[in-house]
């Protein structure tokens, strides 16, 4: 890990308040109370994990999450795959649809030198592709049929047309058809837990309806995949799905403890991940210049949350590309060479921005991660 910026400082007492920033920080001890407790919950539930890698991008957290009991990862796009493939997981679910025919090629290669791919399907044209590109592989791809719960991206509506297309995998002979997918995203951010709750169910509550058929006309699912950090603790309610595609309970982020705090409840998962940043000019009395910007946080949910090196009630702004700005009030003053730690917004793509993770226990910098799916959007 020499390549990496802050290298020199791993194991040094009080090394991570030295970080030379901006710095993507994880501190282990939350992130691995984090990942125990998601997989003792989905043990106690009768439920298989599967966590989404969409999240960190990163292999070494796979391979905690899998030494913790789970199963295999998911993965949204293809290049996530196979960055997770580089680094030895051997059990992937590829989220999105992969239709391109250079996607498709990479598909049959990938699936050649994993134990075991699945990939999702929405479109009955697409089955054929697939299916032609896998009859010369010597080695069926497995299939789950992508399922509509509303949201309008990608899937089927349950009913006679994804009957169909299950139907069309399963007798595929370069395809194995496994199950379904359904991930309600629109319903993972509802800051009512009764309205979360209500919305998840129902879609499930539709899910299970179209398994019950499956299985009368001889297709059963052996895999039902889906579920999110924002329904953990509703989905496996309803009594459908075999695994939970959970991702950000790793990390936390401000859009997600939002979830619980503003229905004045507990986040069940502690906020683990941060970006260390460093005051760079502070000449006016109450407001004070950072050097993480635009370019640091993903901005899509708002300005981040400062959690230390700032007096109580300190707000952040962007201040532009390179910049960021922290107002402030009282007697203390904020002084160049100063670390602010801040709460990102939106921790998926803010971790997207960054090469490395900063694995920190205490004060003291403990590893340098390499973030292997960063910018893998293809």
């Amino acid at each position: 890990m020499a390549e990496f910026l802050n290298a020199d400082l791993i194991g040094i007492p009080g090394g991570a308040a030295r970080l030379q920033t901006p710095a993507l920080i994880v501190d282990l001890e939350i992130l691995e109370a984090n990942i125990a407790a998601m997989a003792e919950y989905a043990a106690r539930r009768g439920v298989a994990l599967r966590p989404h890698a969409k999240t960190h991008k990163c292999v070494e957290i796979s391979k905690r999450q899998m030494a913790a009991g789970a199963h295999g990862v998911c993965v949204a796009k293809l290049g996530e795959a196979e960055a997770q493939a580089d680094g030895g997981i051997d059990s992937i679910l590829i989220t999105s649809p992969v239709v391109s025919d250079a996607g498709i090629g990479r598909l049959m290669a990938l699936n050649a030198r994993l134990r075991e791919l699945i990939v999702v399907c929405d479109n009955p044209e697409v089955a054929t592709r697939l299916d032609a590109a896998a009859c010369g592989t010597g080695k069926p791809l497995k299939v789950l049929i992508d399922i509509d719960p509303g949201l309008g991206r990608t899937g089927v509506v349950p009913g006679e047309k994804a009957c169909e297309l299950a139907r069309r995998v399963a007798t595929a002979p370069g395809l194995e058809y496994v199950g379904l997918q359904c991930y309600a995203g629109q319903v993972q951010h509802l800051e009512s837990a009764n309205e979360r709750r209500t919305a998840s169910l129902s879609a499930l509550a539709e899910l299970r309806a179209l398994r019950d058929t499956l299985c009368e006309l001889g297709l059963p699912p052996r895999i039902v995949s889906g579920g999110g950090t924002g329904t953990f603790d509703i989905d496996p309610d309803a009594g459908t799905l075999t695994e939970l595609q959970v991702g950000s309970y790793v990390f936390m982020d401000r859009q997600y403890n939002d979830v619980w705090h503003k229905s004045g409840s507990r986040a069940p998962f502690a906020t683990s991940l941060f970006v260390q940043t460093t005051i760079i000019s502070a000449n006016r009395d109450g407001l004070a210049t950072t050097d993480a910007g635009y370019k640091s946080f993903a901005t899509d949910a708002g300005a981040p949350q400062i959690i230390a090196g700032a007096p109580q009630g300190a707000t952040y702004f962007f201040f532009g590309d390179e910049q960021g700005g922290i107002l402030y009030s009282g007697t203390v003053k904020l002084v160049p060479g100063q670390a602010v730690g801040c709460i990102v917004p939106h921790c998926d793509p803010t971790v997207n921005l960054y090469d490395c993770l900063h694995a920190v226990r205490g004060d003291t910098l403990e590893a340098i991660w390499r973030i292997e799916g960063r910018g893998r959007s293809a």
